[in-house]
């Protein structure tokens, strides 16, 4: 994250190379704007609750269904629990460290703890794994609106069904659009808090979209015209195994919220609610991610696609299905539009903290602000445009910086123990999570590799 805040006071020159004041929060009480002062009195509970819950469910929830298609139903749900309870446990001892060590990032944590490099890892990491989540939210918005094809077949979009085909509603057209329209507009926020109405309606589309996939699937199941999923993966031998581990990068992404909890944290009023604001926002979206995973495979079978919104645009075998088909797809666009200035906060203040460490804060430098809104905007668009697939996207950030940003910079820093506090039960967990995510993420990565070599033979 960004490594703290600091003071305007001086010359032009010496604001832009002052030492951040480390013990201010990470966006100040009190900002000083043209005009005078804003007070800032700390943001409530469910504000918080609601911002940290769209940071977790945002696009990783179109994968899980496919994931569930992968590992089987048991096996699959087992590993959304499993992965949810390990996130609790590595925001635990982030949160316990920085709150003994009165620390207000999690950059700062890390270069307390390791250094300057050890900021620096991490900053690189939540800017590769943000990066990462926004092109595939803009992927999905592409998708849903402009259509898709995978393996041959396309899947026409929304306003590609209501208009036909036509320039104006091509990808690149639509997701300028929506860039300019929809996203400037929003990560022009300088605080997090800002966002909590657009936080909490995000969280209800998602909602949304889930009670209308259960319904669906439940009335085709008391039909008979749903075909019984698998419970277990299905292995015919050795590369079936490995393909099952390209499924925990994509759960892994799936929580990764780390990067947003020190900025919630710090605009809290009572501090203390922390730890249950997370375990709220966890069984949250953990109760969404198993009942849209769980419903989706239902309904859908061994049809299910990459990015399960793809699904939504073919007769679902029940009355009014084109309506449901359209209410399922914009509910779940405008969703990922309201997570985007979500994730795009962490991402804009930790490329900062990373090219500027001792300038004064972005929120009080509107050129730099501005700058670097507009390239990232722009390199994120771009991207987009040009990467096919949400697994793809999924794949690279779950298996490299997600899983650090998760899990192994949360264990170093617990194994590291510079504040006193880890007891012998955090240092087996510690260590449990680094053996876990390096060998589960080593094997995703070889089997996705090996897949490239042998689609590449094919071809």
């Amino acid at each position: 994250m960004g490594i703290g805040d600091g003071s305007s006071n001086g010359s032009q020159q010496s604001a832009r190379k002052e030492i951040r004041d480390e013990t201010t929060p990470l966006l100040p009480v009190k900002v000083e704007e043209e005009d005078g002062f804003h007070e800032f009195n700390g943001a409530s509970f469910s504000g918080a609750v609601f911002n940290l819950s769209t940071t977790i469910v945002g696009a990783g929830i179109m994968a899980l269904p496919a994931s569930i298609k992968m590992l089987g139903i048991i096996p699959g749900i087992l590993m959304i629990i499993i992965v949810a309870l390990l996130t609790e446990a590595s925001i635990d001892m982030l949160v316990r460290c920085s709150h003994q060590g009165k620390i207000t990032s999690y950059g700062w944590l890390m270069g307390e703890v390791f250094g300057q490099w050890g900021r620096i890892a991490l900053q690189a990491s939540v800017i590769i794994n943000n990066v990462g989540v926004l092109i595939v939210y803009m992927i999905i918005i592409g998708d849903v609106l402009s259509g898709t094809t995978s393996s041959g077949v396309h899947h026409r979009g929304i306003l590609e069904g209501w208009f036909g085909a036509h320039l104006w509603n091509s990808r690149p057209i639509v997701l300028l659009a929506t860039a300019l329209l929809v996203f400037a507009p929003l990560v022009s926020f300088k605080r997090l808090d800002s966002l909590r109405y657009t936080s909490a309606l995000s969280v209800a589309l998602a909602v949304v979209f889930v009670v209308i996939t259960a319904g669906i699937a439940i009335i085709k199941l008391f039909n008979g015209t749903v075909a019984m999923p698998k419970l277990f993966p299905e292995l015919d031998g050795l590369n079936s195994i490995w393909n099952l581990f390209t499924a925990v990068p994509v759960l892994v992404t799936a929580y990764i919220c780390h990067y947003n909890v020190h900025s919630i944290d710090n605009e809290l009023e009572d501090r203390t609610q922390i730890k249950p604001i997370v375990r709220t926002s966890l069984v949250l979206c953990s109760s969404v991610y198993i009942a849209t995973s769980f419903f989706a495979y239902l309904l859908f079978g061994e049809g299910t696609l990459d990015d399960v919104l793809a699904n939504f645009d073919a007769n679902l075998g029940i009355p009014f299905s084109s309506v449901f088909d359209d209410i399922v797809r914009v509910s779940y666009a405008a969703h990922v539009m309201l997570v985007f200035p979500i994730v795009f906060f962490a991402l804009r203040l930790n490329l900062d903290g990373l090219l500027f460490p001792t300038w004064r804060h972005i929120s009080r430098d509107n050129k730099r602000f501005a700058i670097i809104t507009i390239a990232l905007l722009t390199v994120i668009y771009l991207a987009a445009i040009l990467i096919p697939s949400i697994w793809d996207a999924f794949q690279f950030t779950g298996a490299t910086a997600a899983v650090l940003i998760g899990f192994i910079f949360p264990a170093m820093v617990v194994l590291r123990d510079s504040y006193g506090i880890a007891t012998k039960r955090d240092k087996i967990l510690a260590v449990t999570m680094i053996v876990l995510a390096v060998l589960s993420n080593s094997v995703a990565l070889y089997s996705d590799a090996m897949n490239m070599f042998r689609k590449k033979e094919v071809a």
